[in-house]
Parts: C-alpha cells; sequence; structure tokens
C-alpha cells in the first residue's frame, strides 16, 4: 500500500469512528480503549488520528502525569476508575493502571507487595468492568529495539518533538530487558479472555494505525444512527447597520494563500 492508498484509508476509516461514535452515543455504551506499549511505540499518534474527526463531546483522552501525594494514599485504581466513561462516552487511555506492572515495577516506585496485590486485583476489576456493560478494549503497541531506537535519535534532532523525550524514556532504553519481562509477566496475569490484550506491530507507524483502528471498529458493534434531513433556513434579513470593520483590532496578515 502506498503512503497516498494509507492516507486514503484512514480518511475512510475515520469516517466509520464517526459512525460508529454516533452508534455509541444513540445506544448509551460505554467503550474504554486503552493504549499500552514501550516508549516511542505510538500510542499518543495513535489517538491522535482515531479522534481527528469525532465529536469532542462524547469522547475524552486521559494520560495523567504522577499521582500526586494524596493520590498515592488512595487505593491504586482510584484515579483511573474516576475517568470511566458515562453512556455514550469513550474514554482513550494513553497509559493506564497498567504503569503499575511496567515503568513502576521495573524502576522500583512500587514495593513488591503493592506489584502482587495489581496482579491479583487487575483481572478481578477488568471482569467486573466487562459485567457492567462497558467496552473495555486493550492494546500493546509492540516495536522493536531497532526502530525505538531511531525513533529516540529522531526525537532527540527534532525541536517539535523534543518535549516527548523524559530521563524516564531515556532510563526505559537502559532496562530493555527488564521492561521486556514485565510485560511478559504482566500478559501472563491480565491476558483474560473477558478483555485480552490485542498485540499491534508497531514498526510501522502508518499499518499500526490502520490495522488498530479496522480491529476497533469490528470490536465495537455498531449501526448507522438514522439522521433527519438537514433544511437550511432562509438566512435573516432586516435592516442593520454594522460598525465598520476598522472599529476591530485584526490579527496581522503576514501570510496569504493560493
Amino acid at each position: 500500500m502506498s503512503k497516498l492508498e494509507a492516507d486514503q484509508e484512514l480518511a475512510r476509516l475515520q469516517v466509520e469512528l464517526v459512525r460508529m461514535q454516533e452508534w455509541i452515543v444513540h445506544t448509551g455504551l460505554q467503550v474504554v480503549v486503552v493504549l499500552e506499549g514501550r516508549d516511542t511505540a505510538g500510542k499518543g499518534g495513535t489517538i491522535k488520528r482515531i479522534i481527528e474527526r469525532l465529536n469532542p463531546r462524547h469522547y475524552r483522552v486521559v494520560a495523567l502525569t504522577i499521582p500526586t501525594e494524596r493520590e498515592r494514599t488512595q487505593w491504586y485504581f482510584q484515579r483511573y476508575v474516576a475517568h470511566f466513561p458515562s453512556a455514550g462516552e469513550i474514554v482513550f487511555f494513553d497509559r493506564s493502571w497498567y504503569n503499575r506492572a511496567g515503568v513502576e515495577r521495573v524502576m522500583g516506585f512500587c514495593t513488591d507487595a503493592e506489584y502482587e496485590e495489581f496482579l491479583r486485583t487487575c483481572p478481578q476489576l477488568e471482569r467486573a468492568l466487562v459485567r457492567s456493560g462497558i467496552i473495555l478494549l486493550k492494546y500493546w503497541l509492540s516495536v522493536s529495539d531497532e526502530e525505538q531506537e531511531r525513533r529516540f535519535r529522531a526525537r532527540m534532532k527534532d525541536p517539535g518533538k523534543r518535549w516527548k523525550l523524559s530521563q524516564m524514556d531515556l532510563q526505559a532504553r537502559a532496562h530493555w530487558v527488564d521492561y521486556a519481562e514485565a510485560k511478559d509477566e504482566m500478559f501472563a496475569y491480565t491476558d483474560i479472555r473477558e478483555a485480552p490484550w490485542h498485540v499491534v506491530d508497531a514498526d510501522d507507524k502508518r499499518a499500526a494505525r490502520l490495522n488498530l483502528i479496522s480491529h476497533l471498529l469490528s470490536q465495537v458493534p455498531y449501526e448507522e444512527v438514522p439522521h433527519l434531513p438537514v433544511v437550511m433556513p432562509d438566512r435573516q434579513r432586516r435592516a442593520y447597520k454594522r460598525p465598520p470593520l476598522d472599529s476591530q483590532t485584526w490579527v496581522p496578515r503576514r501570510y496569504t494563500v493560493g
């Protein structure tokens, strides 16, 4: 598939995402989409392509920072549950409660007891979510060592992407095998029948986005929502004199196109 064909297919899939969202709103479905993976795997970029044409009133993207001191004293899942969807809403988690099984485990930010409790509780919580009617979709974007290295170096050179490189990201490179082991153990406990992990080959970003979106559409049953015909009313006409244009503060026209 050429880049042009990939862009055309993305546009087609984005229209389908709009139809899916309309059905979710129409029927009051609740959808949670979790995106996990190594640094530079493309989680944020994939979410951007998914939401590009969606109605922002009916979706949220959750990308939490490190917990506050107060949040550290709460039940671990508490701050994530607070962001779960209401009826007719989609919530995308750009990283999620699985931080405990990844970065917190590898970097020593949680105790062994906290980690073991997570592995016990997480499958039970996710089964409860599914039983309650929430559609829970978990995606792991898989990127190779070589491709991650290339993306890291590209970010270092690009001023528009340099902010994506944190010290924690660089430390992750030094713990490549530790993260692989943590991911495998996480899958062993949390790749459950009710909410399985869906692994996406993310070395090719364009293909990964198309594959993930296509799969997402197949996992949410939706139909076309009937729309009333749109009738444009006649433009209002009455006597009114507007103030002169030079009475307003205009943005300087530094650019013209075409």
